[in-house]
């Protein structure tokens, strides 16, 4: 896929996770086989540990950190270094970025000399299952069980988000801290909605009432990312998690047979259909990128769009002045929705990995135990006009519409969560055929039933592979 803004979301975590697992036996893997066995390298520098140094941090040990040069730039990790230093002024603390993870840093994990902190992210990303495999990273057990750097009371752990370690979890050990918290959901401008007089619907009744009304104003009420289906596929699978429960989410992950064909699902894919077949999607989106279609609901053409949390950091340099981006949920799809108004999908992305032959893994956990203080957190949230996964890091923040509504939608949503991983990191050959089903259905080549057929053939097909390592979760 193109990477028209040379950020990490312009491609983002969404549709990297689509291929991830396709590849763990790839290229990364037979150059980190050293990883696991040796290689050179410096012993590990590591000092007395105390309350205010949980890590034994050597005060004078330098510290390398790396860092994805992607849409949340490099300035917060700038920041975070900053704070390090301050802490141990005598240490030298360098900051490096680049676009290149795994081309640059690949050839270092084989000869022993990774750096201390990673942001293992982008499109050349070293997958993360690749470093877990080949033993390359050092647990983060004991940076979780730490004192926060706030609170000696409270421990790191406490202090994060719900669910936010999941992704990162290998055989129940942590070994990724996703920093960012992404939070899913559609976009109004609320400025266009108040001069017009429109609210947002919180039912499907309700926006199939006032989508005429929009159209009728001249605007689309819908546009999405036409060329990357996943983006459409993203509200279309809350419906199903908002309609049916997490269970039918569950079952579908899982590769339950026939776990496609229940209602939550027909119910669902009948409503994305409706969108184009009423006339209610923006003409031409079907060949838009995601970066044209936002630009389109950005100038005006359209009503909605669906889109992650990190729309206004990506957008930011064209977004006309006065607009103010808002976030909301899924509008409930039935009257007997099995999960309340206001249910996301919301998770943590961004992985920052300390490597286990890492010179200075002590000041790589403490440099994470920084990055997760309440201080670097709101300061990460200034800066990309993003979550991240420290409670709070965003209630101070009154600067964008756009943060302050995924902050009030996250809030309000609190344990009501979609999850869903067959169709986003766990079964590639799955995540194509859904995509592509989704594709056929956003240009009106594709009936609910047709979709449907086409999505759990494709699951089934991979039910029956036994080449495919099948992966479950109860929750």
């Amino acid at each position: 896929m193109p990477n028209p803004s040379g950020s990490e979301f312009s491609r983002r975590q969404l549709l990297q996770r689509a291929a991830a697992l396709a590849v763990l036996a790839g290229p990364a893997a037979g150059v980190l086989s050293a990883c696991a066995g040796g290689g050179g390298g410096s012993a590990a520098q590591t000092g007395a540990k105390s309350a205010t140094n949980p890590f034994g941090v050597v005060a004078d040990a330098p510290l390398d950190v790396v860092i994805f040069d992607g849409g949340f730039g490099k300035d917060y990790a700038q920041y975070d270094l900053n704070l390090y230093t301050k802490a141990f002024p005598s240490a030298k603390a360098a900051l490096s970025a680049t676009q290149k993870i795994s081309d640059q840093l690949q050839p270092r994990f084989a000869n022993g000399t990774p750096p201390d902190v990673i942001d293992d992210s982008g499109d050349n990303q070293i997958k993360p299952g690749t470093l877990v495999d080949s033993n390359a990273l050092t647990d983060l057990g004991p940076l979780l069980e730490a004192a926060s750097y706030d609170d000696p009371n409270v421990k790191v752990k406490d202090t994060l988000l719900p669910g936010v370690l999941t992704v990162g979890t290998y055989n129940d050990k942590v070994y990724l801290l996703n920093y960012s918290y992404t939070v899913y959901g559609i976009w109004y401008n609320k400025k266009l909605f108040d001069s017009k007089g429109w609210t947002p619907p919180k039912t499907w009744a309700e926006f199939k009432t006032l989508a005429p009304q929009i159209k009728a104003a001249g605007i689309a009420p819908w546009v999405h990312a036409g060329k990357y289906p996943y983006y459409q596929g993203v509200p279309l699978m809350d419906w199903v998690g908002k309609a049916g429960g997490n269970q039918v989410l569950i079952d579908i992950d899982n590769l339950k047979p026939n776990a496609w064909r229940v209602d939550a699902v027909k119910s669902s894919v009948q409503a994305v259909y409706d969108l184009v077949h009423n006339g209610w999607v923006l003409p031409g989106a079907e060949g838009m990128t995601h970066i044209e279609s936002q630009q389109a609901f950005l100038d005006g053409k359209a009503a909605f769009i669906p889109v992650g949390s990190w729309f206004e950091n990506e957008m930011r340099k064209t977004i006309p002045q006065g607009t103010e981006l808002t976030l909301v949920p899924m509008p409930d799809l039935t009257s007997s929705d099995k999960l309340p108004y206001g249910t996301l999908r919301a998770e943590a992305g961004e992985p920052f990995v300390v490597p286990a032959k890492a010179k200075n893994p002590a000041g790589g956990l403490e440099f994470l135990r920084i990055m997760l203080s309440k201080d670097a957190a709101k300061n990460f949230a200034q800066a990309t006009s993003s979550l991240s996964i420290v409670k709070g890091s965003a209630d101070s923040v009154t600067s964008s519409t756009a943060l302050t509504s995924a902050n009030k939608a996250v809030q309000a949503a609190g344990t009501n969560l979609v999850t869903y991983r067959s169709v986003t990191d766990w079964y590639p050959t799955l995540i194509n055929e859904w995509q592509a089903a989704t594709g056929e259905l956003m240009a009106g080549r594709f009936t609910a039933d047709q979709w449907i057929d086409k999505v759990q053939a494709a699951a089934d097909k991979v039910a029956a592979d036994s080449s495919i390592t099948k992966f479950h979760r109860d929750k």
